[in-house]
Parts: C-alpha cells; structure tokens; sequence
C-alpha cells in the first residue's frame, strides 16, 4: 500500500502537486488572492517555487479581515520570500455589500477583482484564486464574480480537495497545513443584518480575545447584543470550565449576552439556517 500523508496516499498528492505546478507554468504569471489560509497559501507557496517572482501573492486589506490573518498573511509572506503586496479593498463602500443578502460574498468578490485585476493586467498576470473542489459545492456566490473577472481557479483544475490541499502543505512542511478555516468577518453575521465597521469590528475582537485564551478554531456569530459561540465539539468542556474568562473576553467586546453553541463549530451554518442546506 502506498504511504500516505494526512490520510491520502502519498502518490496521489504528488501527482495533483505535479498537475498544479503544470497549470501554473501555463499561466505564466500569476497574482494570487492570498489571504493566508490554508488554500491560498498552499497554492502562493506553489506558485512561489515555480514562477518565483512572476508569482505575485496581494492581501485584501479591509475591516472584513481579522486584523491577525493580515499579520500572519505578512508573516508568511517574509517566512516563504513571496513577492507580497497588501491591497486595501472598499467593499464597505458598497451598499448591496453592507445590506448583507445571501449574495455579499459576490459583491466583495467584486471588489476584489476591481482592485487586483489591474494589478494583474499591468504584467499580463491571471489572478488565481485558493478555490478547491470542496468549495464547489457550497453557496459562493463569490466565486461567479471571481469567474467574470478573469480569475481561476488552479487548485480545482489540478483536482485539489480541502483534504489534498492539507495533505500537500503538509508534505511540504508548510505550516499552514493544519491551520483553522477563517472565513471573512461578514460571515459572522446573519444574512439581512447590516454589515457596519462597529460590528465587525466587535466580532474581530471576541474572536481575537478567545483566541488568546486558546481557542484556535471558532467562531463568534452576531446576533445584535448576543454573542454565541461554536468551537469544536470537544472543545466544548474547555470553554465551560473557563467560563469566567470567556464571557469576561466577549462582554469586554461590547457583547451583553454569551451563548455557547451545543453544536459545535460548523463552517458555512449560517447558510445552512438561511438557504435550508446540509451541513
């Protein structure tokens, strides 16, 4: 049997790092949407080591991004030598972005291209966005307005899944490999709630507060003065035993109620309530 990485044969993750390194040399140049997570880093550091500086890794800075994922994004920018630019975005700016209706991620998507397809333009660059083939399948109304800017998607066409993607970073001892999912701030937010500076403001605190008591893997959703909290379902015993200095972290970020979810974290559930999908 061959060997394995992160539970996927060793010899298939190969293969599918041979494809992407093949696609991208296609490309030729590239300007990756790099916000740090464990998608668009894996496929910045690829891009990186196959076109060296015709790979140009931008951040998408605006209050939708946690202030620490623009610092680790800096981090691993000087840890990997990536050609790294951050890229101030207006999505704010955009009232059918802030009115929040199940298609915000495509008015930011928007946005993005907006600000980063000149970029690319101006070295006759692609942008490539971290999209897998697990993210096809969900609500991403982000990726149509990724796809009518010009952008691809490398990890789908070398047939990358979140577990391969994981699989690959870690053959490669990148230590992104295992990092937690961080979804945008907006995300936090119930589809129909106004998205306003003041409350992701608010979120980025009480999830940076509970990250700071050890939490690595969370999310706090916005429920006006109520707070509820998802980690993992084994974490769950954790934050009650430290119950004080939870509801102390999350009361100090202007929350006047601290709920813990019984169901643990579960990415993408505000969704799930909102369209009626599956986990």
């Amino acid at each position: 049997m061959a060997a394995s990485v992160g539970n996927v044969p060793e010899t298939l993750i190969d293969d599918k790092i041979d494809a992407l390194q093949g696609e991208l040399r296609r490309l030729g140049r590239v300007v990756v949407a790099f916000s740090g997570g464990a998608d668009s880093a894996f496929l910045a550091a690829v891009a990186h080591h196959v076109l060296a500086d015709d790979a140009h890794a931008v951040t998408a800075v605006s209050p939708s991004l946690a202030g620490d994922e623009e610092a680790d994004c800096r981090a691993l920018a000087a840890e990997w030598g990536l050609r790294w630019t951050p890229v101030v975005t207006h999505e704010m700016e955009r009232a059918a972005y802030r009115l929040n209706d199940t298609d915000r991620c495509f008015h930011c998507k928007a946005e993005l291209m907006d600000v980063v397809g000149p970029i690319a333009a101006a070295s006759g660059a692609t942008v490539v966005l971290g999209v897998n083939l697990d993210d096809l399948g969900d609500h991403r109304p982000g990726q149509l307005a990724a796809e009518k800017g010009g952008a691809t998607f490398p990890l789908v066409t070398a047939g990358f899944t979140k577990a391969d993607v994981r699989a690959a970073s870690l053959a490669l001892g990148l230590r992104t490999w295992d990092k937690p999912a961080a979804a945008c701030l907006a995300s936090r937010v119930p589809y129909g709630t106004e998205v306003t500076l003041g409350l992701l403001s608010q979120v980025d605190r009480a999830e940076a507060a509970l990250k700071r008591l050890g939490f690595a893997e969370l999310r706090v959703r916005h429920y006006g003065d109520t707070a509820r909290i998802e980690v993992p379902l084994d974490r769950l015993p954790e934050v009650v035993a430290k119950r004080a200095e939870v509801v102390s972290a999350v009361k100090a970020a202007g929350y006047a109620y601290v709920t813990l979810d019984l169901e643990g974290f579960r990415s993408g559930n505000l969704n799930d309530a909102h369209l009626g999908s599956k986990p």
